[in-house]
């Protein structure tokens, strides 16, 4: 059985999906990006700026369901300038984490006018 999460606090969907799922123990977002939850404005003209309201969005959608960073154990990255804003993205990024460190896969991706997308996969746990 599954189970939504909707939050305000993050960035509304622009599509047909679920700002998150829960499944069991595991929370699944979806790929979240830098629009602001209460305009739905793209916020920032760099990366890291981006990453920032990205994550912040995240974050939002985690504690909707009682998380936080602390238990992502898989993210996916989308950055539309791999090589070119990889640094400045994971200098953000990692601010968010204690380690651990989840799991990480980066890709470079065709993006809509943002230059980062980014989703998770969290455990709760016991």
């Amino acid at each position: 059985m599954k189970k939504e999460l909707r939050t305000t606090e993050g960035a509304a969907p622009i599509g047909a999906y679920s700002q998150g799922i829960v499944v069991g123990d595991f929370v699944y977002t979806s790929g979240a990006g830098p629009l602001d939850p209460q305009t739905g404005e793209l916020v920032g003209d760099d990366v890291a700026a981006q990453t920032h309201r990205t994550m912040q969005n995240l974050g939002a959608i985690l504690a909707a369901h009682g998380l936080g960073f602390d238990d992502v154990v898989k993210a996916t990255v989308h950055l539309q300038h791999l090589k070119r804003d990889f640094a400045a993205f994971n200098e953000v990024y990692k601010s968010y984490f204690n380690q651990p460190y989840p799991v990480r896969t980066t890709v470079g991706s065709d993006l809509m006018d943002i230059l980062v997308e980014i989703d998770f996969v969290a455990h709760k746990s016991a």
